[in-house]
């Protein structure tokens, strides 16, 4: 007690300290959290400009549904990166000429913007939108009919809001096109230089040459030094600048694919199926109770000749009305397939409609009685273009008198193609599809041809639990025995291959041999060199497990980064220093190329009709340095050594034939032009991002 009397002051002291240390660290920890984290809402930032998550997400599911719409397919991983990287360059392209244009003082002025919707000469992408579909013209009547309703559409209108956006993109595409033609403006091709690409293109060189190639030394007699690495990285220092950070990463895999066993239980499955299907009297229930594809559970459609699965078309077109076709395997599923119906019907359809949304006239009951009414007051003489401007909410063809052009099957949903296809030219129709109640007229029908229906169910070809709970049990074994160390090593001992995934980017999607990695990718961006994971990823049929070998973080990679990539070039250096002495000895009081290759035990080659802009040397390759060198030379001169990319070369020039003088450089110069404006645009692009100080996190958020 005397003890903690006489201490007491030290001792709160010390307390009091511990708990403001404890305060001051856990509020440096939560902001080292938030530090190291960074902005959880920013994808990106070119020219200090950030791009927010959610707006980037916006337009990415924009362009992900036109690119559905436009191809007609889901998006494999693969596709997904493409379109990411669309999206991306979209917001490149918009920032960084923005910004340029607002420098240079570029502007498009409101009559100019009128001109461009509404003048004799419209924006291309005006007139692709009101193109009338049978004359393939510009339908003015219809513009101009659209831009009076939104000229009158409350603001509230969402219609309105789009067409804004549209014009504001027009006008900005507009701006990038003047900055670009003050670009291009700025090009020219003088005489001097289409008087050098012509005699670059048509001047000849006959010569002779000696040649001691770098093959004929040995990798193992050449000793590269650290010097070697060092000055050739400092020479072509320029060329290892990374643009983006790349992770090199080495993985084994687990294989999970279905076994033997799993495929015959299976198969049995897929037996049953087709005995069963023989025997349904509904087909379409029958295919909604059994099919696990979505796709073979849509509504089923006629289909002409060439748009079945491959395995079963010629099949189903030679078959009966009810013949079923399997069990089958395609796209990794056993299927089963049934000739549903066949007819005879045209090839393709012109239609209008006019479409009542349900929820909008209260309920299903009260929109197809409203559409019976159009169809009838339409049977008695009124203007189907009148009514579909009045009662359609599908806008774009309410615009169009209703029309939809013509289309071929498979266009619309099975619904619509079933009423107009099975109908005849004239009829007038109500149907309900997913999108509402239609009253549809068919205006005309063309061509005639066999389609069929086909019903297909499928069983898709998947490992039992038992096949993944052994893959995944090995995983995990080798995930206990290995570290940092011994991956390599404990990879071997359990007879597994080591696979290398090289230069990966942080979105990368799928990489060769791993089609769907983009979990993989985003661990490996997250990780330290060396780290292994704490878990396998599921990748298809796969486990795998992956090791971080190699950051090259964005700018100049470091020469130990590239000496492994740089190391043949080093080689053929150091090769080249051995064989200029050898050839320089040789060449030592010779006086003809033959006095050369005699004491250097070499072969004299000759070779006629070089020109400058093809430096291909016969035989070998392409020899800028040699080339070049003997375009720059005086006859009958025996060359130094000259080192080029295979070997090391001494040559004498024999003579040049001179083409005819280019007498009109008109010609020349239009080509030499054009081709400069073709990459004048990518050029100034590149330039433009290169000072956009563009700052690249979407490896965190995709």
């Amino acid at each position: 007690m005397s003890f903690l009397r006489n201490r007491m002051g030290t001792i709160v002291v010390v307390i009091i300290g511990l708990a403001l240390f404890a305060f001051i660290a856990g509020e440096v920890v939560q902001y080292g959290k938030s530090f190291f984290t960074g902005d959880q809402t920013t994808v990106g930032e070119i020219s200090g400009e950030k791009i927010n998550y959610e707006a980037f997400s916006a337009r990415l599911d924009q362009n992900t549904k036109q690119y559905q719409q436009q191809f007609g397919q889901n998006l494999t991983p693969q596709l997904t990166s493409y379109v990411q990287n669309i999206t991306w360059n979209q917001y490149l392209s918009q920032i960084i000429f923005k910004k340029e244009v607002e420098k240079v003082g570029v502007v498009v002025g409101a009559d100019e913007t009128k001109s461009m919707i509404s003048g004799t000469n419209p924006d291309p992408e005006v007139a692709r939108n009101f193109t009338n579909p049978q004359t393939g013209q510009l339908d003015r009547a219809q513009l101009n009919q659209f831009l009076n309703n939104m000229q009158n559409a409350p603001a509230s209108d969402p219609m309105r809001a789009q067409w804004a956006d549209f014009v504001a993109a027009r006008i900005d595409a507009k701006k990038m096109e003047k900055y670009l033609a003050i670009v291009h403006n700025g090009l020219y091709v003088n005489s001097l230089e289409a008087t050098d690409d012509y005699e670059a293109k048509n001047k000849l060189a006959n010569f002779k040459y000696v040649t001691l190639p770098y093959a004929a030394v040995p990798d193992s007699k050449v000793t590269i030094s650290d010097g070697d690495y060092q000055a050739y990285y400092d020479e072509h220092k320029s060329s290892f600048k990374n643009p983006q950070e790349l992770r090199t990463f080495k993985y084994v895999s687990f294989n999970a694919a279905p076994s033997k066993e799993d495929t015959a239980a299976i198969k049995l499955q897929a037996d049953k199926l087709a005995a069963d299907f023989k025997a349904s009297t509904n087909d379409s229930l029958f295919v909604q109770i059994n099919a696990i594809d979505a796709v073979n559970k849509a509504a089923l459609a006629f289909v002409h000749k060439g748009q079945l699965d491959p395995k079963i078309d010629s099949v189903m077109f030679n078959a009966p009305k009810g013949f079923v076709y399997g069990p089958y395997v395609s796209n990794g599923s056993y299927k089963v397939s049934k000739l549903v119906d066949e007819q005879v019907g045209p090839d393709s359809v012109k239609a209008r409609h006019i479409l009542i949304n349900p929820a909008t006239e209260g309920g299903l009951p009260k929109a197809i009685a409203k559409a019976d009414s159009i169809k009838k007051l339409i049977e008695g003489g009124k203007s189907f273009g009148d009514l579909a401007k009045m009662y359609s909410i599908d806008k774009a063809s309410a615009e169009k008198d209703g029309e939809l052009g013509t289309f071929g099957r498979g266009a619309m949903v099975p619904v619509f193609d079933d009423a107009v296809f099975n109908g005849k030219k004239g009829d007038l129709k109500v149907i309900t599809s997913q999108f509402g109640v239609h009253v549809i007229q068919i205006e005309d029908q063309k061509g005639s041809s066999k389609v069929v229906k086909v019903a297909t169910v499928d069983r898709p070809l998947l490992a039992s639990s038992k096949t993944q709970s052994e893959a995944f049990s090995k995983a995990q074994t080798f995930l206990s025995a290995t570290n940092g160390d011994n991956f390599d090593a404990q990879a071997k001992k359990e007879g597994l291959e080591v696979k290398t995934a090289p230069d990966v980017t942080g979105i990368a999607a799928g990489l060769p041999g791993l089609d769907n990695a983009r979990e993989v990718v985003k661990w490996v961006f997250k990780a330290d060199k060396g780290d292994i994971a704490d878990k396998a990823f599921t990748v298809g049929t796969q486990y795998i497990v992956p090791r971080v070998t190699e950051i090259k973080l964005e700018g100049y990679l470091a020469l130990d980064a590239v000496k492994k990539q740089i190391q043949p070039a080093v080689l053929n250096i150091v090769k080249a220093k051995q064989l200029t002495e050898k050839l320089q000895a040789a060449a030592n009081g010779a006086s003809s190329i033959d006095q050369v290759a005699q004491k250097a035990g070499a072969t004299v080659v000759p070779v006629e009709n070089i020109v400058f802009a093809n430096p291909v040397l016969p035989g070998i390759a392409q020899e800028n340095k040699l080339i070049g060198s003997i375009f720059g030379s005086q006859p009958n001169k025996v060359s130094k050594p000259i080192a080029g990319d295979h070997g090391v070369y001494v040559y004498v020039l024999n003579s040049f034939i001179n083409p005819a003088p280019l007498t009109n450089a008109v010609t020349v110069k239009q080509q030499l032009g054009q081709a400069m404006l073709q990459r004048a645009d990518n050029q100034v692009f590149d330039a433009l991002k290169d000072k956009a100080n563009v700052k690249d996190y979407r490896a965190k958020f995709l």
